[in-house]
């Protein structure tokens, strides 16, 4: 469709993952009149990921733009556990899963706006250049392709690998554990004690139906490593400890930054690209400490559809602001993570989690909503420490790694 203006639409956005798929979704709910383009380089939009939210964590406006989402919740609270200290939690928990993002996408919205399967080569102010040949020419473009490893922050990496289980009897699981800490304490891979290399592992559960789970294997890591292999043979242990049994319908891994710090102007200025929008984890909207991303999502698509009218050059201002405001507010998640990364001996990084655990539970809602008021963050740092002082003191002064690009071995 040709724009009266002589663009092909008023709004491209470049990466239909869950930034760019939200942000476009909010436009077609909020600003139907406002015309898009959502190009992915891949099959289908989402990828092949499961994104979760506390019931507690999205406003008003966004309960109602994620409400017509097919997606699990269980209202009776979810289950933590660790080698001395189970607790159930009150709040709810919901979850999404790829297939159904992307299903609500196609199903909303408009004829045209949804291009997969494209390759993006380049981008600029005015527009995208595909593959094909093809330009797609806009008022504004909005870049959500993704975090790119980079040398200007520092941290360690969360590293998983989740498994969907069809189970030929009921599984008996009613409620999520989104931390069950009660297991051994190993690196991502074969052969790799945590003490040499450093993880602090959980496994994830959520009984998605009587005869469907999913299980996931995650560690807090200090090296991008993921062993397939090893993995998925931790997840058989785990269901054998279950008493589970079922096919695999399902598969999912990935390796995410935990950021604990680094120049954050200089990370802007290097993905920068004059007059172009940057969303996502691209342009540093992330909880730097749990990788819980939709809250924060929701909300800059709900930011950019408020302000939808605004040309390219005003709409990357808007949210290079926003992410700089957003880096501050997270200071107090990045100090935690340097404190996790280099002041627990890795086989005890779990006392961290089961320290936190114990706390109100109003306050470890905040926590994950990137919203803790200076009370919590004062109580969070009260009591007596997980680790040592001299421990913690000495973290606080070091550095963890910079967020480097993975070689090839590293995420086989």
């Amino acid at each position: 469709m040709w724009e009266m203006n002589g663009r092909d639409c008023d709004i491209a956005i470049i990466g239909g993952g869950l930034s760019g798929g939200l942000i476009a979704l909010a436009l077609a709910v909020l600003r139907p009149d406002v015309s898009v383009r959502l190009v992915e380089t891949g099959d289908q939009l989402g990828g092949n990921h499961r994104w979760s939210w506390f019931g507690t964590d999205l406003s008003e406006a966004g309960a109602a733009l994620m409400e017509a989402f097919r997606r699990t919740e269980w209202t009776d609270g979810y289950i933590v556990q660790f080698p001395k200290y189970r607790r159930h939690l009150k709040s709810s928990y919901l979850s999404l899963a790829s297939t159904d993002f992307a299903a609500r996408l196609e199903r909303d919205l408009p004829e045209g706006v949804i291009m997969t399967g494209q390759e993006v080569t380049a981008l600029d102010a005015d527009g995208a250049d595909l593959a094909d040949g093809t330009r797609i020419t806009a008022r504004t473009v909005i870049d959500c392709r993704g975090f790119t490893p980079t040398d200007t922050l520092q941290g360690g990496w969360q590293v998983f690998m989740g498994r969907h289980l069809r189970t030929p009897q009921p599984h008996g699981v009613s409620r999520p554990t989104i931390m069950d800490a009660d297991v051994d304490q190993l690196a991502p891979y074969a052969n790799g004690p945590a003490d040499n290399d450093g993880a602090y592992r959980f496994v994830y559960v959520l009984p998605l139906g009587a005869h469907d789970l999913f299980i996931e294997d995650t560690y807090y890591a200090d090296k991008p490593l993921l062993d397939r292999s090893a993995l998925s043979a931790r997840i058989d242990e785990y269901q054998r400890q279950l008493g589970v049994t079922g096919d695999p319908v399902g598969f999912e891994t990935g390796v995410l930054p935990v950021i604990t710090g680094g120049d954050f102007a200089a990370f802007q200025r290097q993905h920068r690209v004059e007059g172009v929008a940057q969303a996502g984890a691209r342009g540093g909207f992330v909880h730097p400490l749990t990788s819980y991303t939709l809250p924060i999502a929701v909300d800059v698509a709900l930011a950019v559809a408020e302000d939808a009218d605004l040309p390219g050059d005003q709409m990357a201002a808007k949210l290079e602001a926003r992410a700089r405001r957003h880096w501050a507010a997270m200071g107090h998640y990045r100090m935690l993570g340097t404190m996790l990364f280099c002041g627990a001996r890795p086989r005890e990084r779990y006392r961290v989690f089961e320290r936190f655990y114990r706390l109100r539970e109003p306050l470890i809602e905040r926590f994950y909503a990137g919203k803790s008021t200076l009370l919590d963050k004062l109580r969070v740092l009260s009591g007596k420490p997980p680790i040592p002082i001299t421990r913690g003191i000495g973290a606080l002064m070091s550095k963890a790694p910079p967020l480097t690009v993975p070689s090839r071995k590293d995420t086989q």
